[in-house]
């Protein structure tokens, strides 16, 4: 800021300058005897002092206006001064109405900014804008959850490493019409995007003519992601449905047509062969019923499969659902559920009725395996386990005493239609796709399922499925360790 004294010396000698003229008149008319000499001295001598007062005047509210300028550019809050002359107070007076227009422009325009900001991060779909070089210039909240908020500043093939959509960013970069690019990501949960790239011109208004190069330079790349793993999926379920039923359905719609056949042939009188074809017959259309429900819920898991749940469920009390469920079908066997689960377990991230799905399958394939008169042990359990949402989990586990599974089976017991024994399986009304339900399910809650087996001794099959709060109790830990989402994870 500058001060009085700073400038007083150059306004003095500014006005003994402006003062000169008068002073060579008052001097002339001395010399040639117009004036006399003590009152013409006398003359210059106020003349000098009243222009030099004025300036000095002048300095001093420049100074003071100038000082007001500068708390007003700092930030500081000052008061408008009172300078001594009308026309400095005046100019002093618009600074603050300036002032003051300026910071109400400002909170509007910030405003706009926040209330711009806030649309853009509510946007369900991805957005990125990528400048020159890949780098990263913004992006929003959804952006910021699929590839991590250190995406930001970065370059963009640090967190998008699928070819194809680099070449699209440097092809819009680089002048090119905007591109479309379908790819899939595998992980946590296979996902199919579509990356739609077009071109956002960064030069501001005015600089429009500086040249092809100029506005190459000032581009960037707007990037918006759009999941369509429903629509493809949608696509791969209907062909896999139509290929999967075909193929199973094909056993027992042949039987019910040979016994159709037979009974309004041969045995329409015989009432011995009615009564058991009608039996197979029932069994059989009972096991399409089954096949069809299941291909139907496998479809609907898989279609969301990529959606993690977000709701809150009591894993205890779904396991003892399950059991109390279970228990006379148990009963018929001579086997007994055991349920085992630990006191104060938090909640799990889930949907209520998977997971009731998901312990069902399980304690339903223990009865069905299990050797007659055994226990079967349903336990839940808190154990330490790495995810996005959190460091715990709550493992179901299911343990059966039946005759084990080969080491050789263990990598595809989730296939769809995969049966150990397809000929028991048949039998006891398995259609082969309990486990592959399973196996969606757990993975569209981010979580694990490992299988422990050993032949003769039996097989245990464990859930592990993200807790909503760390674990209160260290000591109770058991550890399944932590792991990525996975088909299944075999521990023999």
């Amino acid at each position: 800021m500058p001060r009085f004294g700073d400038s007083a010396r150059p306004v003095l000698i500014l006005g003994a300058v402006l003062a000169l003229p008068a002073h060579v008149a008052l001097a002339v008319l001395i010399a040639m005897g117009e004036l006399a000499a003590w009152p013409g001295v006398a003359a210059m001598v106020a003349i000098q002092l009243a222009v030099a007062g004025l300036g000095l005047l002048f300095n001093r509210d420049v100074a003071t206006v100038a000082g007001y300028v500068d708390a007003l550019v700092n930030g500081a809050p000052a008061d408008v001064p009172r300078p001594i002359t009308r026309l400095a107070r005046g100019f002093a007076l618009a600074v603050a109405r300036l002032h003051r227009t300026d910071q109400n422009r400002c909170r509007v325009a910030q405003r706009q900014l926040e209330a711009t900001d806030r649309l853009i991060d509510s946007l369900t779909d991805p957005l990125l804008l990528v400048g020159q070089g890949r780098r990263v210039v913004r992006l929003n909240r959804a952006a910021a959850a699929m590839l991590g908020v250190r995406a930001e500043g970065g370059d963009l093939a640090e967190t998008i490493r699928h070819p194809e959509v680099l070449r699209a960013v440097d092809a819009v970069l680089d002048g090119g019409e905007s591109r479309t690019v379908e790819f899939t990501r595998p992980v946590p949960i296979e996902q199919v995007l579509q990356a739609r790239v077009q071109a956002y011109p960064m030069a501001r208004s005015g600089e429009a003519g500086r040249g092809e190069r100029e506005e190459a330079r000032r581009r960037a790349a707007l990037v918006t992601f759009h999941d369509i793993t429903a629509i493809r999926r949608s696509e791969q379920m209907r062909a896999d449905f139509v290929a999967n039923a075909s193929h199973e359905l094909r056993t027992p719609l042949s039987t019910l047509m040979g016994f159709i056949e037979t009974l309004r042939g041969p045995a329409r009188d015989d009432t011995e062969a009615r009564d058991r074809f009608l039996a197979i017959m029932d069994e059989q259309s009972g096991r399409m019923s089954r096949l069809v429900n299941d291909l139907l819920s496998l479809s609907r898991i898989e279609l969301d499969e990529h959606l993690p749940p977000a709701g809150a469920v009591d894993i205890a009390s779904v396991v003892r659902g399950v059991v109390a469920t279970l228990e006379l079908r148990a009963a018929r066997r001579r086997m007994r559920l055991v349920v085992k689960v630990e006191p104060d377990l938090p909640a799990v991230f889930g949907d209520s009725d998977q997971l009731t799905q998901v312990v069902q399958n399980l304690v339903d394939n223990a009865l069905n395996y299990g050797r007659e008169g055994t226990d079967v042990t349903v336990s839940a359990s808190l154990a330490p386990f790495s995810h996005y949402r959190g460091d715990h989990a709550v493992v179901v586990a299911v343990a059966d005493k039946g005759d084990g599974i080969a080491k050789s089976h263990l990598p595809r017991l989730t296939e769809r239609f995969y049966r150990v024994d397809p000929a028991r399986s048949r039998a006891i009304g398995g259609t082969g796709l309990g486990l592959a339900i399973v196996k969606h399910i757990v993975n569209r809650h981010r979580g694990r399922l490992s299988v422990d087996s050993e032949i003769g001794a039996g097989s245990t099959f464990a859930v592990a499925l993200p807790a909503r709060r760390p674990a209160a109790v260290g000591h109770r830990l058991a550890g399944t360790g932590p792991a990525a989402p996975s088909d299944v994870v075999t521990n023999s």
